[in-house]
């Protein structure tokens, strides 16, 4: 079978990618520094954690279960004991792209990231539907990258991929370069702050005397039906007001050149403040 030691098995994300290695035909070896963490993988999956030493001996599979803040610093640690071919599994775009990662050219760099769950799915169980971020019950797609190593690599990383962040759907290739416009680029930089501001937007409304209630479910329902018409889940246009209103609404909100945030200069400044 397949060793993958998983480094910061007792973290929030480590906690999750654990219970879906468990549950995998790979033999999962944990790594954790903090006793309450080593305590958590114990009582989840029966395991203790062992050394990073033992833990990387043999295993054909390494997965930095740890903050974009602490990859490089971790790798770096860890490359002295790597045995040649390796592949070392990375959860984030972001310290790759800003050249966190020790130069050994005998590794293999994998890099992966979730999708999360679509807001269009077909989930019908609770437990799925609950599952927002994905990797528990809610089928999600996925994004992998091969950043160095051999092409025959790719394969066994995409499996370990699938496997930590299941169920999957579509697993899509692209490069570290991608996955960086991709996040943080249009999922934080873009998305999440249009959403941060559609929540102050509502918050205003609530000031205006719009009752909370009445504001919260008017604007998640609009959100709902926009997106669809707007992504071509359903057929369908908007209405010449609503398009008047969108065009006064860029002119009024965004920036003239605010699509200069997926500049190649610009998303590597991104990916330099979150590391």
């Amino acid at each position: 079978m397949t060793v993958v030691a998983l480094f910061g098995a007792g973290g929030k994300m480590g906690m999750r990618l654990g219970r879906n290695l468990a549950a995998s035909r790979f033999t999962m070896r944990p790594v954790e520094v903090s006793p309450a963490g080593r305590e958590r993988v114990r009582e989840a999956f029966g395991l203790d954690c062992m050394a990073a030493e033992a833990a990387v001996a043999g295993a054909e599979v390494v997965v930095l279960a740890v903050p974009d803040t602490h990859v490089g610093a971790v790798a770096k640690t860890l490359l002295p004991i790597l045995a040649p071919g390796t592949i070392v599994v990375i959860l984030d775009a972001a310290a790759p792209h800003a050249g966190h990662l020790p130069e050994r050219p005998d590794i293999t760099y994998f890099v992966t990231h979730p999708c999360h769950p679509p807001i269009f799915n077909d989930e019908t169980d609770p437990a799925a539907k609950a599952d927002h971020f994905g990797g528990i019950a809610a089928k999600q797609h996925i994004v992998n990258a091969l950043m160095q190593g051999p092409e025959e690599h790719y394969a066994l990383g995409e499996e370990v991929a699938r496997a930590i962040w299941a169920p999957v759907m579509r697993s899509h290739r692209v490069t570290v370069a991608q996955m960086a416009i991709l996040e943080p680029g249009l999922s934080e930089t873009v998305c999440a702050t249009l959403l941060d501001a559609m929540r102050e937007a509502m918050e205003e409304a609530i000031a205006r005397g719009v009752p909370r209630e009445a504001a919260r479910d008017f604007l998640l329902g609009h959100m709902n039906i926009l997106a669809a018409v707007t992504f071509e889940e359903v057929p369908g246009v908007f209405s010449d007001a609503c398009n008047k209103a969108i065009v006064f609404g860029k002119d009024t909100i965004l920036k003239p050149d605010w699509k200069r945030l997926f500049e190649p200069k610009e998303i590597a400044a991104s990916v330099r403040r979150i590391t």
